[in-house]
């Protein structure tokens, strides 16, 4: 069960010096007034959007004062400002991000307002989708907790370093606890009692909807106490000394190593959700009048006047000190230029390591040793070497453990992944570096992203392609835009291997997908889909080492083939991305394919050549984003005719970019239409027939080539 605590006043101010309460206070006050003056640039068209912490400043300031700025770690949601302020972001900061400017710590002119960020300070940079920044707050904690071993010494200082006693803090409202991805994150940080302190600032609605149709019962406290391990406290967030009593008992639970804990703050929302939203059209008087009585604000000043730590002289210089300061600043902040449109595709991609340079070509001098094995064997080598190489890698994901009983190995083999790609990872190289994680896709890679943030490289499985989809969001909105969206202050390397594709016979619709050119479409994310053994080693090697996020898809068809095997090329062999192959040379026609497609192509293509002599260029892309469009653009300068050939559905499938891109560019170099051939669009069938006709096969391909070339 969770340990739960009331917390009463104990003498006189919880250890708080005079000073201290002015400070609260002031930082309190100059979120209140950072606020209106935004307020009153979105009414000016000067600033272009405004969301507000009013109503939560007294546990936000309150949370600061009890956290190490630049040691622990901080997860915000939009309406921490107070909070932020008090670790030391300064109101320059936050006007030069409402304002756009290219100055602003946070995004450089990327990201709305109040999407905080600071590299110096550990504020992980903000998102705008809600509970998204939980999962990498308790990869965070989980990094730290690897980062604290003294085998992780000879490699700390490629990283954050640590600190023994640090928490990763994570703030979320209360209708974002609706979310699954807190729940996975309360799941794991309880699971792994994780030093997380998750804080819930409950101001009663998720824009216009109340709290109770986002929790049962309308209290998150009341709901979690089951947890085991779990410190909770709910207290009135209104209150700053009772706010910093029920905080600084969660603080000491998690700097102890005791396990997570959550603090549920009851605020309030005087201000509507934001500038482009009307409390009035959804709330009484009443409510508001309520909400107002008993706003943080006025509540502190009463404190300090009625305990005489400050009189109405130095209450008022105060205030026009901060005034000052906050004028002064919005000057500075509007004088500030936004960055230029030249400077639009800054950072989508690292700027320092480039996956496509000479670097990484090393195609032309491999090490080979022992005989060719199956793609299975390379990728186990490559990850194999590069775990020796480097011990920030870690290894996880669903099954992807030998076992996570470890004295169970002195009796059984060991699982290491549903498809062995991982077997014997763990006896290798420890439970601490590779491990199983529960069955979360989200969590998967939502925590290697908070492990990523501190330096180190995850290598993370999705067992199945076709169960990629809860971990989308942390996909598209967090992994693949930390990088961009903080102007280039963030970066999360992370490498996200999935088995994918069908011509398994048997695998039905959930275990057949294919879907590549979702996350093709997507930009600062490399997308890699290896035909054969060897490639799949080079390319795992240069994935890793790349300081991009990549998806790394290898298709479980091509797993154990002995059509594709290849010796071990050695441990400096890479494959650079954006180079094509050509697995076949030809002068009648180029066709352009990747994956398990790549093989039935060629047959294809060696038919054709028996049947009319006709020769067919089959160009394997190998990698999908980037991709080699220069190799396709010189094959069909010479063959006059292209057809595309992948597994993924045809209608809106990678061939309709590569199709659309040749009849731009290569227009009055093509004889024929371009031609395209992909899966039809259906789901797969579990039964063999329908399978067969809903893949494209290689009589399938053959007849696309014979109309291509008679045409």
């Amino acid at each position: 069960m969770a340990t739960e605590v009331s917390t009463p006043l104990q003498a006189p101010f919880h250890g708080l010096s005079p000073d201290d309460l002015v400070r609260a206070y002031r930082i309190a006050f100059t979120s209140r007034r950072l606020d209106d003056r935004e307020i009153q640039l979105k009414r000016q068209n000067r600033i272009y959007f405004q969301i507000s912490g009013a109503g939560h400043e007294a546990v936000q300031v309150a949370a600061a004062c009890l956290m190490k700025p630049g040691v622990d770690w901080l997860f915000p949601y939009y309406r921490d400002r107070a909070l932020c302020l008090g670790l030391g972001v300064t109101p320059l900061e936050m006007l030069l991000s409402a304002v756009g400017a290219k100055a602003g710590e946070a995004s450089a002119g990327r990201q709305m307002p109040s999407h905080w960020g600071s590299r110096r300070l550990n504020v992980f940079t903000t998102s705008s989708p809600t509970a998204s920044e939980c999962l990498p707050g308790v990869g965070v904690a989980e990094a730290g907790r690897y980062l604290a071993r003294p085998e992780s010494r000879g490699f700390l200082a490629a990283t954050s370093g640590f600190a023994k006693d640090e928490v990763s803090v994570v703030t979320i409202g209360d209708g974002s606890t609706s979310e699954g991805e807190f729940w996975e994150a309360l799941n794991v940080a309880c699971t792994r009692k994780l030093p997380v302190l998750f804080l819930v600032e409950d101001n009663g609605f998720a824009i216009s909807t109340p709290v109770e149709v986002n929790t049962p019962g309308g209290s998150i406290s009341k709901v979690v106490r089951g947890f085991p391990g779990l410190f909770l406290a709910e207290v009135d967030g209104c209150d700053f000394l009772a706010a910093y009593d029920a905080l600084r008992w969660a603080f000491a639970y998690c700097r102890e190593r005791k396990g997570p804990a959550l603090v549920h703050a009851h605020v309030v929302r005087p201000y509507s959700h934001s500038l482009s939203d009307d409390d009035r059209l959804y709330r009484t008087a009443e409510e508001r009048k309520k909400d107002a009585e008993l706003d943080p604000l006025a509540r502190m000043e009463a404190f300090l006047l009625s305990n005489g730590i400050l009189d109405a002289v130095r209450l008022a210089a105060l205030k026009a000190e901060v005034d000052a300061e906050i004028a002064a600043a919005t000057d500075a902040a509007i004088a500030s230029p936004q960055p230029g449109a030249d400077e639009l595709l800054a950072h989508v991609f690292s700027p320092d390591v480039d996956p496509t340079s000479a670097a990484f070509d090393t195609e032309s001098s491999p090490a080979f040793s022992g005989n060719p094995t199956t793609m299975v064997d390379l990728i186990n080598a490559a990850l194999k070497d590069e775990m020796r190489r480097d011990g920030r890698i870690v290894v996880f994901g669903e099954d992807v453990a030998d076992a996570t009983r470890a004295e169970v190995l002195a009796e059984c083999k060991g699982k290491g992944g549903v498809f062995k790609v991982t077997a014997g990872l763990q006896k290798a190289f420890g439970g601490e570096r590779v491990w199983n994680s529960p069955l979360a896709e989200a969590t998967i890679v939502g925590t290697a992203i908070g492990w990523a943030a501190r330096g180190l490289k995850p290598v993370v499985e999705i067992q199945f392609f076709d169960y990629i989809w809860p971990a989308m969001q942390q996909l598209r909105d967090e992994l693949a835009n930390v990088r961009w969206r903080s102007g280039g202050t963030w970066k999360c390397p992370v490498v996200v291997r999935v088995a994918i594709g069908g011509y398994l016979t048997g695998g039905g619709p959930y275990h057949s997908q294919s879907g590549e050119v979702t996350f093709a479409h997507i930009p600062g994310l490399r997308v890699v889909c290896p035909s054969n053994a060897l490639d799949a080693n080079g390319l795992l090697r240069t994935a890793i080492r790349c300081d991009d996020p990549v998806l790394f898809l290898e298709h479980k068809h091509l797993y154990r083939q002995t059509h594709n095997k290849g010796a071990n090329p050695g441990p400096d062999y890479t494959v650079p991305f954006g180079k094509a192959k050509t697995v076949r040379p030809g002068k009648d026609a180029t066709l352009v394919t990747y994956g398990a497609t790549v093989f039935r192509s060629v047959v294809a293509a060696r038919k054709i050549a028996e049947d009319s002599g006709k020769e067919v260029e089959v160009i394997d892309l190998r990698t999908l984003s980037p991709y080699d469009f220069g190799a396709i653009a010189e094959s069909v300068k010479r063959t006059s005719r292209l057809l595309v050939v992948h597994e993924d559905w045809q209608t809106h499938g990678f061939g309709a970019e590569i199709a659309a891109r040749a009849g731009d560019e290569l227009f009055e170099h093509l004889d024929a239409p371009v031609r395209r051939l992909g899966a039809k669009d259906v789901f797969c069938g579990y039964a063999p027939q329908l399978e067969d006709a809903t893949l494209p096969q290689s009589d399938d391909i053959l007849e696309a080539l014979r109309d291509l070339v008679a045409y």
